[in-house]
């Protein structure tokens, strides 16, 4: 390689990390604009499954005091260094579960799929599942702590977050109250569960439902609806078991 040729080289990848930091900032940018229609500077946010924290870096830039719990070392390291001088987060090593103890989590090649769920990883890696190339080969014991728990700690929060690959429906038995809004992912591949999920959460209290696909940070309906039409949506979906997004739901008072 001679010297023009070296200059082009750094030239270009020079344009392609400026071009990764604009992407970057705009899904940052999005996030924030997003999440501030449930939270505003000052109030409690619960970040569950807060893995590298992506949700935890729009929280904090909304002026949240943030609760971000996740149960992977690596991952904690990574929030810790990251965002561990923000005066306004509290990181939690642990899982959430419908009760207080120690748990298995399986810990995947890729972090963002580590899961507790047996269930959710067999859909994942089954021969039609989108991850079927990724191993679930380790597992750790964790501490697991209830989002009642948690509120009761750290106060109740405007909004909660979770995301913890086909645990939800254990992540919400450990929880006995409303509150205002959540959000938590679903899967085609396991909607039954997103549907007990959905029940869940009627039965505390009234509540209305949202949905979003994938990473697109945008609301699907245009007003809220009940639980029976939002099981029906979901179960209308079309897609295989790769379609996901996020339920949204807030208190109807």
């Amino acid at each position: 390689m001679n010297f023009v040729q070296r200059i082009y080289r750094s030239y270009r990848e020079a344009q392609k990390s400026r071009g990764r930091k604009r992407k970057a900032l705009k899904r940052k940018a999005m996030r924030t604009a997003f999440y501030s229609q449930f939270l505003g500077p000052g109030q409690i946010c619960f970040d569950i499954g807060a893995n590298m924290g992506n949700r935890t870096e729009a929280f904090l830039e909304i002026g949240c005091r943030v609760i971000a719990v996740e149960p992977q070392q690596q991952c904690v390291e990574h929030l810790q260094s990251t965002f561990g001088d923000n005066p306004n987060l509290v990181i939690v090593n642990k899982a959430v579960d419908k009760e207080p103890g120690q748990k298995e989590i399986y810990i995947s090649d890729a972090h963002t799929l580590s899961s507790m769920s047996k269930e959710w990883i067999e859909c994942v890696k089954s021969e039609d599942g989108p991850f079927k190339d990724f191993n679930w080969d380790k597992k750790v014991n964790v501490e697991t702590d209830t989002l009642d728990s948690l509120i009761s700690e750290f106060g109740e929060p405007a909004f909660c977050k979770i995301d913890v690959e086909g645990f939800e429906y254990n992540v919400f038995q450990g929880l006995s109250r409303q509150i205002d809004a959540l959000s938590f992912e679903f899967s085609m591949g396991v909607v039954d569960t997103t549907v007990k999920c959905i029940e869940y959460l009627a039965e505390l209290g009234p509540a209305v439902f949202n949905y979003s696909m994938g990473e697109s940070m945008k609301l699907e309906l245009p007003e809220y609806v009940d639980k029976d039409r939002i099981i029906d949506i979901l179960e209308d979906l079309p897609g295989d078991k790769s379609t996901g997004g996020d339920i949204y739901a807030k208190r109807n008072s």
